[in-house]
């Protein structure tokens, strides 16, 4: 694994933690720890039945428990970048892996505010050896900026091969909106600390203005650079972060869908564009009157409750999770089937492939099995999982158990390494998910020995802090995967779908 420090001293005095690191490290797990606690709580008092007046004081209690944990993390990661102590860890990334987890975190905050969120990566993109962490810390403040400035419309990412050889491609990581734009006179000084399009924007939207700033810093150590101008195709900003990386070894993507011609109807460009762009990313062309059509729910005519099958083609229904309820009338009504926005290219390819009858049966003669549904819209689909959760703090712990059991898994706590050690020597689990910092035996620890017993479970680690080094001490104690406070809900999904499911798990194990 390449490791590249932004400082220039790279002795070995440099790689131990100097004291501005160990206090950033502390105060990093010290200000995040009771800001996750507040967050997690109020999000799960969200889910409880409160009038109108309480769900307002609600939202506006997270909302600004939110705005501190974003200056929270912005600070501390301006002073690093400013001390130079930033270590950039490469390895393979799934571009595609990459960008849709980025939506899908944000979309639950972009359809509350009525926005659709899309994403895509073109074909000729390539799989690159980068610092995943840091790319998603790029992506996340640009595409989170996009979400908290759009009052309307939507946001779209996008990920395009602009040139560069083969061994080494240059990419553009795109983040479009439909918001009010950046004026050309400010769209350097956005990029700064402090710097907003005007100074009613701190009072208004919340922030110190170090996001962009942070992310210009990311930008230039990864040896790139991010930029914003004019959504060319309509009103909006345009942010771009450009940057060459060497290519992974042996990353190709299917073609499933060479040979079929698909036609997207929708209403929203950001929609049809992502669309259009994963099809074709799997083999697939574009064509109206196509055999197959995608139709966005939004393309219903008004006063309708449903949107209308194109006549004599089979349809697929474009839907947001908060309209799961419309699967089965779409299904009554005709549709062959039913997509989740922010669309999956995976799934898109599968489904398209289901309603052409072009999917092939494991067992000669049998009929295919149908498509499974998606994640996002069904519920209690880990029932039975067996979960050790390992956390001493007990908000965390509450948090984080409360959401698991919601996700019909079977809950056990343990509050210290030792615990954790003697649970395992009882009981079998499907899955750990293990604090980093405890007292008396931390999660590292903990997951040495488990490993040097020969227990294979999967350990998930759960810490305060979002700096690469934690990232890289899990992995090298043994465990398997690494979730930063507050959990997110999509986050905690993807984790159990990964570590839950063994063909997942065979597959993660192979990359």
């Amino acid at each position: 694994m390449a490791r590249r420090q932004t400082g220039e001293d790279t002795t070995d005095r440099a790689t131990e933690p100097s004291a501005e690191q160990q206090f950033l490290r502390l105060m990093s797990h010290e200000m995040r720890t009771p800001l996750n606690g507040v967050i997690g709580m109020l999000g799960l008092l969200q889910r409880t039945r409160l009038d109108g007046a309480q769900r307002a004081y609600l939202d506006s209690a997270r909302t600004s428990a939110e705005h501190l944990l974003g200056l929270v993390n912005d600070l501390l990661d301006y002073a690093r970048l400013e001390a130079g102590k930033l270590e950039f860890d490469a390895a393979p990334v799934c571009l595609e892996s990459l960008v849709r987890g980025v939506a899908e975190l944000l979309s639950p905050k972009a359809h509350d505010k009525g926005l659709e969120i899309a994403w895509s990566v073109a074909a000729d993109a390539p799989d690159v050896l980068a610092d995943e962490g840091r790319l998603r810390q790029v992506l996340f403040n640009l595409a989170g900026n996009a979400v908290k400035f759009t009052e309307s419309g939507g946001v779209r990412i996008s990920v395009e091969r602009v040139n560069g050889a083969a061994r080494r491609p240059k990419l553009a990581f795109i983040v479009d909106d439909t918001g009010p734009g950046v004026p050309a006179e400010a769209r350097e000084r956005i990029f700064e600390e402090f710097g907003h399009v005007d100074a009613s924007d701190a009072g208004r939207f919340g922030g110190a203005g170090l996001g962009l700033a942070v992310v210009r810093k990311l930008a230039v150590a990864m040896g790139g650079k991010v930029s914003v101008g004019g959504r060319p195709d309509g009103p909006g900003a345009r942010f771009r972060f450009e940057a060459a990386f060497p290519a992974a070894p042996g990353a190709v993507r299917d073609a499933s869908l060479e040979g079929h011609t698909v036609e997207v109807i929708s209403p929203d460009p950001f929609v049809a564009a992502a669309a259009v762009a994963q099809v074709e990313a799997s083999g697939g062309r574009i064509a109206r009157g196509a055999p197959v059509a995608l139709v966005d729910h939004a393309a219903r005519a008004p006063g309708c409750g449903l949107a209308a099958a194109p006549a004599g083609r089979r349809a697929i229904i474009l839907l947001k999770p908060s309209e799961r309820d419309l699967i089965a009338r779409y299904r009554s009504a005709g549709f062959h089937g039913y997509l989740i926005k922010p669309l999956r290219r995976a799934s898109l390819a599968e489904r398209v492939l289901a309603a052409a009858g072009a999917l092939r049966s494991e067992r000669p003669g049998a009929p295919p099995p149908p498509p499974p549904d998606d994640d996002r819209v069904v519920a209690g689909r880990f029932s039975g999982t067996r979960v050790l959760l390992v956390e001493d703090n007990p908000v965390g712990a509450l948090l984080a158990s409360t959401l698991l059991k919601r996700e019909g898994c079977a809950v056990e706590t343990a509050a210290s390494g030792h615990e954790a050690l003697e649970a395992m020597k009882r009981a079998r689990y499907d899955l750990v998910f293990m604090d980093m910092r405890m007292p008396g035996m931390d999660g590292p620890t903990a997951a040495r020995q488990l490993r040097g017993r020969g227990d294979t479970t999967p350990i998930v680690a759960l810490t305060a802090n979002a700096f690469a080094e934690d990232r890289k001490a899990c992995l090298e104690a043994g465990m398997d995967d690494h979730l930063v406070k507050p959990l997110e809900l999509a986050a905690l999904r993807a984790a159990l779908t990964r570590w839950t499911n063994r063909e997942v798990r065979a597959k993660v194990a192979a990359g």
